[in-house]
């Protein structure tokens, strides 16, 4: 799994103090299209997974229900029709082999996907904040220990040890374990950046004041570091978003993801390989959602990181 890289996600440099970055930012976000655009992709699909149940109702199809009528058991379950037996009632047509509809399935997998890469998602940037804070801002032998750890944990092979970790795994709430897994290689990353970060503000003017004021060590943490901390964090989980929708995707495409019958874009591709050159439309269908998801959100997080980078105020 590769991270985005550490420079561009810390390229958010604390604001002055007694002034704000959101509000600069909020504007040049509502000023830039790509920033637009991605948001609006993103709603859209995050719309579809709230709504699957009522969209599945709607169209009457649920996503493990089999259509032997919509398929061809004389070309090996080939869907009837043209681009995948698209008609008025299978809005997407039919999965071959079996004549699921493809379009009840895209948005659970929607569902799926969104749910684990979000939840990975914020489990790594809980954990790498929360252990870069305390490496940053203890330094000495605490220091020490934790970066030992992140070098650690970032020397393996991520998806390598994935695969394996997750295969080994007992058959049990695989969505649960897809999302620890993922965020137990992906907290280093973030935990870098927020120690970089913490070692940089623990000495700043605003932070040696509250110390002369006695103020208690965990309230300069929570009341003084903290707030200058959330612009390089924000930035970094949205870009982490698309990598561990990918991940997801890969994972379940190599058949150790999310199981049947649970839908999951990587796992309709999978499928698809068999049938590309009879029904493209299958392959084209999750291949397109995938695309357009994690373009969404490397499009957002890449506008987030211009938009508080003070650097770009006058852009």
């Amino acid at each position: 799994m590769a991270a985005p890289p550490l420079t561009e996600a810390a390229g958010s440099v604390p604001a002055p103090a007694g002034r704000s970055p959101w509000r600069p930012a909020g504007g040049r976000l509502r000023r830039d299209p790509a920033a637009l655009a991605g948001l609006a992709i993103i709603a859209l699909f995050v719309l579809l997974a709230l709504a699957a149940p009522l969209l599945t109702a709607l169209n009457g199809h649920g996503p493990n229900e089999f259509h032997p009528e919509k398929i061809d058991k004389a070309l090996a379950g080939a869907p009837r029709g043209a681009f995948g037996g698209i008609d008025g009632d299978f809005w997407l047509g039919v999965e071959p082999g079996t004549g699921r509809d493809v379009f009840s399935r895209m948005v659970y997998g929607a569902r799926i996907s969104l749910l684990i890469s979000v939840a990975a998602t914020c489990v790594a940037t809980a954990a790498g904040t929360a252990l870069g804070l305390t490496a940053g801002f203890a330094g000495g032998r605490v220091d020490a220990a934790i970066s030992r750890v992140m070098d650690l944990v970032l020397s393996f092979p991520q998806l390598i040890f994935m695969i394996a970790l997750v295969s080994v795994l007992p058959e049990g709430n695989r969505t649960l374990e897809l999302v620890f897994v993922m965020g137990f290689f992906g907290w280093p990353y973030i935990g870098r950046i927020v120690r970089g970060q913490t070692l940089s503000l623990r000495h700043r003017e605003f932070v040696e004041a509250a110390r002369a004021t006695g103020m208690p060590r965990h309230r300069i943490v929570f009341r003084e570091v903290m707030p200058n901390l959330l612009a390089p964090v924000l930035v970094y989980a949205t870009l982490t978003i698309p990598v561990n929708i990918g991940t997801e995707a890969a994972l379940s495409f190599l058949g150790i993801g999310v199981r049947p019958p649970n839908a999951s874009w990587g796992q309709m591709m999978a499928k698809a390989i068999d049938w590309y050159q009879v029904d493209p439309t299958f392959f084209v269908v999750p291949g397109v959602c995938l695309l357009l998801t994690v373009l969404a959100f490397t499009l957002l997080g890449d506008a987030f990181r211009d938009a508080l980078d003070p650097k770009g105020a006058g852009r």
